[in-house]
């Protein structure tokens, strides 16, 4: 059998569509390998969403180029993202591309494969592209967690995002679709579900219905063998009070909140045609708070966006300092073309940007710290993922306040004599030390 392999790029979204693309191969009577020095054909799932992911995937590309004259590929597909956006200039500009695939091409990936000589691949599509829970699927996450996309496209209109103009606008998949995909996971094992969308908050909208989100946790708590369930990407104005009581009541819905804000000044979320303002953004959090007293937020923001002045970062310090965040991802501003920011004149020295992003993180440091240290004697449940990337000798797990990959872990130094433990089980733990991001414990 032809060998493919497949490299994904960017975020949990791009990984569920390579996996999709992944499962409509092997479905195909093709052979998967993880080693692209034995593939065939390979397939890199791009991202485009700020510079340093484009950067990155026109490497990777170039790497994947390479095996054409010392692997045993003969053949290089690109799909995602920048094949969407730049794909006329990855035709002229790269010959070692045989095929590229937009985002809403992914059921053409076997188009891809066996066609000869067509480097443009027609959509077999007039409609955008979502799969549902009958599409052939491999994950490729671990096999306790499984992200499950929920929508895909996007209807806000954020100044700096070039998302909606790659994915289309905001479709929800139907809640029975959702659930039943859920239920085959949790059937092949998968203990825990992360959904993800543009803006998961805003789910089901697009099909008239009223608190999508609340309504859809509901269902899935209910499937046997799901121990964790949580949602990434929410969006500010679409947390209601619904979402938080269920969030607050069933026990298999992590208290967590991932929820970009971007920034707090009036001024810039205004500019980025976001809305809202510091006070509304810190009701916000105290709503949350007070509904979910356990809940762990995690946010992110842009710093360095054109016209942002020092009292507008200023201001920014200060919201971090006195929220205290559990988790903050921080970001310099990528200038995109074909945004609406992209023609801002007032934009920010990199320097400047640089700069504030380490000062912003350097705060959020010692916070993180601070909380960490409070955790010291608690007792915790924790999902086991296996041996540290850090060390053999110790083992690593997360709790439900951290998402995987993009939060930090629990290192484990401290095992009973003769307990066996598996990979993928939850084991209670109680923290002996804290660090800025990573904690560290015994099992009990």
């Amino acid at each position: 059998m032809t060998k493919i392999g497949f490299v994904s790029l960017g975020c949990p979204k791009n990984l569920v569509d390579t996996e999709v693309m992944m499962g409509l191969v092997r479905a195909d009577g093709y052979e998967l390998t993880a080693d692209e020095r034995e593939a065939e054909i390979i397939v890199v799932n791009t991202c485009a969403f700020i510079n340093p992911a484009k950067e990155e995937s026109i490497e990777t590309i170039l790497e994947m180029a390479q095996l054409k004259k010392t692997g045993r590929c003969r053949k290089l597909i690109v799909a995602g993202c920048l094949a969407e956006r730049y794909r006329d200039v990855l035709l002229q500009e790269m010959p070692e591309i045989d095929a590229v695939l937009g985002t809403n091409q992914v059921e053409d990936i076997l188009r891809a494969i066996t066609e000869e000589d067509a480097r443009v691949v027609p959509s077999s599509r007039s409609r955008y592209y979502l799969y549902d829970h009958a599409t052939p699927r491999v994950l490729a996450t671990p096999g306790y967690t499984a992200y499950i996309k929920i929508a895909e496209g996007c209807d806000h209109t954020c100044d700096f995002c070039i998302i909606p103009r790659l994915r289309g606008p905001m479709r929800s998949r139907p809640i029975d679709s959702v659930v039943r995909e859920a239920e085959a996971l949790a059937a092949r094992g998968v203990r825990e579900v992360v959904l993800v969308g543009q803006d998961t908050t805003h789910y089901g909208q697009d099909m008239g219905l009223v608190n999508g989100l609340a309504r859809l946790l509901r269902r899935l708590a209910r499937i046997d063998g799901l121990q964790w369930i949580r949602f990434l990407y929410g969006y500010p104005h679409h947390v209601t009070d619904e979402l938080l009581d269920v969030v607050a009541s069933e026990e298999r819905v992590c208290n967590y909140f991932d929820i970009p804000f971007q920034h707090v000044s009036e001024r810039i979320l205004r500019r980025m045609r976001r809305g809202g303002s510091r006070k509304t953004l810190e009701r916000l959090i105290d709503r949350i708070r007070r509904r979910v007293p356990q809940a762990a937020i995690r946010t992110s923001f842009i710093v360095g966006y054109p016209g942002e002045e020092e009292e507008d970062f200023q201001q920014l310090l200060d919201h971090v300092r006195q929220v205290e965040y559990d988790h903050v991802g921080v970001f310099i501003y990528s200038d995109e073309e074909g945004t609406p920011a992209f023609e801002h004149r007032d934009k920010v020295p990199a320097r400047v940007a640089r700069a504030r992003q380490k000062r912003l993180m350097k705060v959020q440091a010692q916070i993180s710290l601070k909380k960490n240290k409070q955790r010291v004697g608690q007792r915790v449940k924790v999902l086991l993922e296996g041996y540290s990337e850090e060390s053999h000798l110790l083992l690593q797990g997360r709790m439900a306040s951290q998402a995987p990959e993009i939060d930090g872990c629990v290192l484990i130094n401290d095992v009973p004599e003769g307990r066996a433990l598996g990979i993928g089980e939850f084991v209670d733990v109680e923290i002996t030390e804290g660090f800025a991001y990573d904690l560290v414990g015994r099992i009990i």
